[in-house]
């Protein structure tokens, strides 16, 4: 199962539209997770027609037309992975910790907000990801978001893919 992280696309206040690369990347996976702050409803309109499945959550960037079709917290088993999607998760500071304690029978937290990527795991086991942002590099070098497979019920070959800068 094929999978593609997004999150923080913040359409069309960042960019008009998502990358041609990104798209590309929606047409290949099985699932499209979008960890919040669409901005405006027409993404995640597409998004919907163009996926095989979406699971999305709103962000702190989204109003009330978002907020009745998206949840806060998305919950979804993978072929065995139990996987969570939420748009913030607090500071870096303690953040293990506190995902830990909010998340126990999670395998695979999907967060955004920061648009800074983010690979780790927790002590108790839970890999934490957030893919940055595919159209609002904020003081990161790139835009960016993450690809990753699940098999035998585990989580493989996580990846962060840069986008090349716009012009």
């Amino acid at each position: 199962m094929r999978l593609l992280l997004i999150a923080d696309t913040h359409l069309p206040q960042r960019a008009k539209r998502l990358p041609a690369q990104v798209w590309r990347e929606v047409e290949a996976a099985d699932v499209v997770i979008h960890a919040g702050d669409w901005v405006e409803a027409a993404l995640l309109d597409e998004l919907e027609a163009r996926s095989k499945r979406l699971i999305g959550v709103y962000g702190n960037n989204d109003g009330a037309d978002l907020r009745a079709r998206l949840p806060e917290i998305a919950r979804a088993d993978l072929d065995g992975v139990r996987l969570a999607v939420i748009h913030e998760t607090g500071g870096k500071q303690g953040r293990e910790r506190r995902c830990d304690e909010q998340f126990p029978d999670t395998d695979v937290l999907v967060f955004g907000h920061s648009h800074i990527p983010w690979d780790t795991v927790t002590p108790k086991g839970l890999r934490l990801l957030n893919p940055g942002s595919p159209t609002d590099r904020r003081s990161q070098p790139f835009c960016t978001y993450q690809t990753a497979e699940i098999r035998d019920g585990e989580l493989r070959d996580v990846a962060l893919h840069e986008l090349p800068l716009r012009r």
